[in-house]
């Protein structure tokens, strides 16, 4: 159901108060930021608490929406301080919150029920069947789907909301892509205890990787940045988003400059308004220019077209290029000439880098100096060019352009503002021998006149004069928007006691608007109440449960008579092979089995929830929302949440758990062991499985690497499936290998080379009643599996201690092991 104003609305990024500006100027609709905590861009120069009040002010004065971003996962020790921040939010009168943790959503809408909730791309919305989920925890006024999202499946949507209620939805449609899906990239987490969902990502994506594929390097000469997407700009798609019934357009950016906000927003301002007319585009060449001009990696559609693998990761380089100019056809000290004419101006003070094909890192920039006669000239002493490096065949970026610079400078810091009037709605009354009176409709600030109306003799008082001289509102914040005149009679009364009754009128607002009560949209209730109730310590026996990827693994855990297998295998075609595998010997192992479901589930993709069910498995892994709305009324088998349903506090594992009906949860991989340690102190314990041992899934990524770089295809379809053919990891700068494996819906994940273990911490987590424990094999063999498994029965059993364990896992694992994000950080 979408609401009654469904005008689209331009939402761009402010990540200080010139950018807010900026916004402002360029004509955004709302503005989203951050503050100093719970804010997926702790590098930006952020908003302070202090900040709030003037701000709202100022986007309020003139016509404009502020959204806080509280889009990390919130822990445990941090739900007081989170309270705190929403009371403080609602006070301020912050239109709306954007948020990705469930459990602080859930305290959004009880704490401060009257600001707008937002669901965050980081919640991973993929699919309607995900935000119908969503909506059954709590309602919400707009969800911002993930970017992996063609048109057709955007469409989708709308097509599924006819029937029920459906929050109105916001897109990306211009900025920097995460080449992982947001809420899903442990990378930073893994690799720096820097996580991502928790605002302090490393960009480990932009970085350079070597491919090494059946164990050899496979050279790709100058592609070394195999995870770095182009960014997205999807102001000729916009058109189509609009039909697909899109009601928020977003410009991602809050780390950006305020030249970089006020070009991009004027642009799809222009484009926005175009498609709500239904006109052609009137975005020029200029327009594109600037959007290139003032930051990209190169823009491209993103997945909004459909999928094209090579074309939005070309692996050439991984940061700001701006546009080509072309290729160098001659050169020497001092100057370089292009094969062709640039198709875009160049002036002296420009800046350039040269694309030698080398590490991006060594590369050469420098600004021109002068041009003559098509020669571009650089300083010989002050470029800093070392022109015995420069060559022919090389090509040339534009990365600044000072006079664009200057000219969006001035736009955005000269604009005049227009501030939004509050529009007035004015009944007047009265009769000859009382004074006139003029009120508000909806009620507050009346003014009458200090003189009694007149019988008129001629000209009596009309619709027309009233509406003449009280709607003379001039430089005020007001305007006429409607007047009802309830006059009795032929009355008169001089004008300069009209405007008299105006002036005092609009006093009376000012007054009524500086001194009255701030509107608290909060309530008195707290996050305590939305608390579990913390059981008593489980003395349960300690389980094992064992994730396998492969039949052979399967076959170790039954030698090992673990009591709990968990399938994740790529073909979920072989679910069947397993639970037939685990059938066969469960008289005499005892083992039950739960089939794992993909992490992602775009439109139209649940055929592969029906495969699992058809296995008939004990249970089942449930990995994403879709799965959880559609299993959540099934009894048949138990249901597991996984890691990805980012559990990282007590109220989100309750609202899951009441919600989805789940038998157990898995504790989030974010959190560390002092964390992990209050989420179980907070909720039953028994609530939970936490993984003990496992390769780290680094990036989860609609980008396949297989098809872009070890085919001549651009999606499944024409790729020849090379995923099946080779065993593939990626090499970092630091020489550590990470495996790179192909799901059913061919995204890839990337795990990390080295196995994390949280051996040195079972006794204290057992402490707690923590009964059920989880090791994820990930690309081991029958014989290594076992061995694996065997010295982490012997841990939970009480047969050996962690020291002894370590040394033994550390002796399996080829690439290493590591506490990881266990560790204190």
């Amino acid at each position: 159901m979408q609401p009654s104003d469904a005008t689209p609305e331009l939402l761009s990024p402010a990540g200080n108060w010139d950018c807010a500006r900026a916004a402002v100027a360029a004509g955004a609709d709302a503005i989203f930021f951050g503050l100093p905590k719970f804010n997926a861009r702790l590098r930006a120069d952020n908003f302070t608490e202090d900040d709030l009040p003037e701000l709202m002010k100022f986007l309020h004065k003139h016509g404009v929406k502020g959204f806080v971003t509280m889009n990390t996962l919130v822990f445990t020790d941090e739900l007081e301080a989170a309270e705190r921040q929403l009371r403080l939010i609602a006070a301020a009168g912050v239109d709306a919150l954007i948020i990705q943790d469930l459990g602080l959503a859930k305290m959004a809408r009880e704490i401060a029920p009257g600001v707008e909730l937002h669901a965050s791309t980081q919640m991973t919305i993929t699919s309607p069947e995900g935000l119908a989920f969503i909506e059954t925890l709590f309602p919400m006024e707009r969800a911002v789907l993930a970017r992996e999202l063609s048109l057709k499946e955007i469409e989708r949507f709308q097509a599924a909301a006819e029937g029920y209620v459906h929050a109105p939805l916001e897109v990306f449609v211009h900025g920097a892509l995460c080449v992982a899906y947001s809420g899903q990239c442990l990378t930073s987490e893994s690799l720096g205890q820097r996580s991502a969902n928790r605002g302090e990502c490393a960009q480990a994506c932009r970085m350079p990787y070597e491919l090494m594929v059946d164990g050899e390097v496979r050279e790709l000469g100058e592609v070394r940045y195999l995870l770095s997407p182009q960014d997205l700009a999807a102001v000729d798609i916009i058109p189509g988003l609009v039909k697909a019934g899109v009601k928020s357009f977003k410009i991602e950016g809050r780390l950006k400059s305020p030249e970089y906000v006020a070009a991009v927003t004027r642009v799809y301002r222009k484009a926005i308004d175009d498609a709500i007319a239904g006109a052609a585009s009137s975005v020029t060449a200029e327009d594109r220019y600037e959007l290139e001009m003032t930051f990209s990696r190169g823009l491209t559609t993103g997945w909004l077209a459909g999928t094209d693998h090579p074309y939005l990761v070309h692996g050439r380089f991984g940061k700001k290029r701006g546009p080509l100019l072309g290729e160098i056809a001659r050169c020497g000290p001092g100057w370089v000439e292009l094969k062709d004419e640039p198709a875009i101006p160049l002036t002296p003070g420009d800046g350039v880098v040269f694309d030698a094909g080398e590490d991006r890192n060594e590369e050469q920039g420098a600004r021109i100096w002068k041009i003559e006669n098509g020669c571009l000239l650089f300083h010989r002493s002050h470029s800093g060019l070392d022109f015995d490096r420069i060559r022919p065949g090389q090509t040339l970026y534009k990365t600044s352009d000072p006079k664009l610079e200057s000219e969006i400078r001035r736009f955005w810091q000269n604009a005049k503002l227009q501030e939004k009037k509050t529009p007035l709605h004015l009944v007047v009354s009265g009769q000859p021998g009382e004074p006139l009176v003029v009120a508000i409709a909806s009620g507050g600030a009346t003014a009458g006149s200090s003189s009694p109306l007149q019988a008129a003799s001629k000209h009596a008082l009309s619709a027309e004069t009233l509406i003449a001289q009280l709607g003379r509102l001039g430089d005020t914040s007001y305007e006429l928007a409607s007047l009802d005149n309830q006059l009795e009679g032929d009355c008169h009364l001089a004008v300069s006691e009209l405007n008299r009754v105006r002036r005092a009128l609009v006093e009376a607002l000012d007054s009524q608007a500086s001194s009255g009560p701030a509107v608290v949209k909060g309530t008195g209730i707290s996050y305590r109440e939305l608390m579990p109730e913390r059981a008593s310590a489980d003395s349960s026996e300690t389980v094992l449960s064992v994730l396998c990827r492969s039949l052979a693994q399967v076959d170790a855990a039954l030698d090992s008579r673990v009591s709990l297998v968990h399938c994740d295998f790529e073909d979920p075609r072989r679910y069947k092979d397993a639970v037939a595998m685990v059938r066969s010997r469960a008289s005499d192992t005892g083992t039950r089995i739960s089939l794992a479901t993909p992490r992602i589930l775009k439109p139209g993709e649940s055929g592969y929830l029906k495969l699992i069910e058809r296995a008939e498995p004990d249970a089942v892994l449930l990995r994403n929302l879709s799965s959880l709305e559609y299993y959540k009324d099934r009894t048949e088998f138990e249901k597991l949440g996984d890691f990805s349903l980012n559990v990282a506090n007590p109220i989100t594992a309750k609202l899951l758990k009441d919600a989805a009906r789940l038998d157990r949860l898995t504790v989030s991989y974010d959190l560390n062991i002092s964390q992990v340690l209050d989420l179980l102190r907070g909720a039953p314990a028994e609530w939970f499985e936490l993984t003990l041992h496992q390769h780290m899934p680094l990036f989860h990524m609609e980008h396949c690497v297989f098809c872009t770089f070890l085919s001549k295809g651009t999606s499944y379809k024409d790729c020849g499936r090379p995923c099946e053919e080779h065993v593939v990891h990626l090499r970092d700068r630091v020489g550590q290998l990470h495996r790179l494996v192909a799901d059913v819906g061919c995204r890839n994940t990337l795990f990390n080379g080295r196995a994390q273990t949280g051996a040195r911490f079972f006794d204290e987590l057992r402490a707690t009643g923590l009964s059920r424990y989880r090791i994820e094999l990930l690309d081991e063999d029958k014989d290594s599996a076992k061995r694996t498994i065997r010295a982490y029965q012997a841990l939970l059993r009480g047969e050996s201690d962690s020291v002894t364990l370590l040394r033994h896992v550390k002796a399996l694992e080829k690439l290493g092991v590591t506490e990881g994000t266990l560790q204190q950080a």
